[in-house]
């Protein structure tokens, strides 16, 4: 059994925010054009991403694919995208110190500083990043790719930072490499090119509970607008009603045994 490391360890492998021009600079002379190529895309709505300043984008999660095409959007509307990963990815050869020098943001899950990484993303909104957050945490595990309840990180985020939270809606990457798929090359490299249209809504308005982000209540609530102005966004680019209770992962676990034969 490992042995959990202690809090005084993990801060201390904790980094100040920061980033180099010339790292970001090249990721996006490579990773544009490729993703462009792969991917057809529709945009709308990048008027509502500010061109300056700290700000949130939530978006839903349905893909391993999400991060390219939303990272593209965030580029398209002049922003350089900052993601939450996985601290394993840092640890990578290679990968790693990319990450850091284009100033992304570590996740220790399962340790005693896994908080510790809102504190760097409201480090990196007070220096005016844009901070992609998929309020998820994962991929949705609702059977028809709804946006299901979410972690209350983004309220958090929001909260404590006074940052905007601009909700993200896209569709069509499950088409190209759906969540527990390790087909890449058939999603990504076979022709014809998959169309993924995204779009963003209007800043949401989480006027109410400024100034609550210790409350339990004002989290779950703020959470609740955010998921529910995405979840609309989906309903438009899917021309359907989303579902009015979101898909709650942990009570269908619990409801399962019920229903099995």
């Amino acid at each position: 059994m490992s042995t959990p490391v202690s809090a005084s360890k993990a801060t201390s492998e904790r980094r100040p925010w920061g980033y180099s021009r010339s790292w970001r600079a090249l990721s996006v002379a490579v990773l544009s054009p490729s993703l462009r190529l792969l991917i057809r895309n529709k945009w709308r709505g990048l008027e509502n991403i500010p061109k300056t300043g700290g700000v949130i984008l939530a978006p839903n999660h349905v893909s391993y694919v999400d991060w390219g095409t939303d990272a593209l959007f965030c580029h398209v509307a002049g922003r350089y995208p900052v993601f939450m990963i996985k601290a394993s990815m840092f640890r990578v050869k290679g990968i790693g110190h990319f990450l850091y020098r284009a100033g992304q943001l570590p996740v220790h899950r399962g340790r005693a500083d896994a908080a510790l990484v809102l504190k760097d993303a409201e480090q990196a909104l007070a220096k005016g990043a844009c901070v992609i957050v998929y309020p998820e945490a994962t991929a949705t595990r609702d059977p028809d790719l709804w946006p299901m309840v979410a972690k209350t990180g983004v309220a958090r985020l929001a909260l404590t930072s006074g940052a905007p939270v601009i909700p993200v809606a896209h569709w069509g990457t499950a088409a190209i490499l759906p969540y527990g798929s390790k087909k890449v090359f058939s999603g990504l490299f076979v022709p014809p090119r998959k169309t993924v249209r995204t779009v963003a809504g209007p800043p949401v308005d989480l006027s109410q509970w400024a100034g609550k982000e210790n409350s339990a209540r004002a989290l779950r609530e703020a959470t609740a607008a955010i998921m529910r102005a995405v979840a609309e966004l989906v309903g438009e680019l899917r021309g359907e009603q989303p579902p009015a209770v979101p898909y709650d992962p942990a009570k269908a676990a619990v409801a399962a045994p019920e229903g099995a034969g």
